[in-house]
């Protein structure tokens, strides 16, 4: 029942974001691909993440594994990191048609660009420190009972 409600949930109130999950997601439909809690998951070869309403594109190989191997495995790495993205999710069930602007383009605009990426890497600035990033981390942990990015610094 809880599903059900997500996925219409998603899809109403969630509409604009989950149709552009659904095109990406017809994209990349021979990519590998599951549920969890509710959300659809595609693991893509991109470097970076993505959460577009029910549909979550998380990467299969973290491109930070290798600054945090002493620390954590890549299979934890890659769940925390899905965790934070289930998280986003869970944004655009509370924001709805507002996510794409409180949320996407900040965070788009927070990850890529170079100002923000060389600020982030000589100050040693965690990326998951910013607002909607934080907010996700907390939610993600929230809903599923299981531990997110934290304030990991991955630049």
């Amino acid at each position: 029942m809880k599903t059900a409600l997500y996925c219409i949930w998603q899809f109403t109130w969630g509409f604009l974001q989950s149709l552009l999950g659904l095109l990406n997601f017809l994209i990349h439909i021979k990519d590998k691909h599951y549920f969890y809690h509710g959300a659809v998951i595609t693991e893509w070869k991109n470097k970076s993440s993505v959460s577009l309403g029910m549909f979550v594109f998380v990467t299969s190989e973290p491109y930070f594994y290798e600054k945090l191997k002493s620390d954590y495995t890549k299979d934890e790495l890659s769940h925390r990191l899905l965790v934070h993205e289930y998280g986003h999710t869970i944004q655009s069930l509370i924001l709805g048609p507002l996510y794409l602007i409180v949320i996407g383009i900040p965070s788009t605009l927070w990850g890529f660009l170079p100002y923000t990426n060389r600020m982030r890497r000589e100050k040693k600035i965690s990326y998951f420190s910013f607002f909607t990033e934080r907010w996700a981390n907390e939610l993600g942990e929230r809903a599923t009972n299981q531990k997110s990015m934290d304030n990991l610094v991955i630049d």
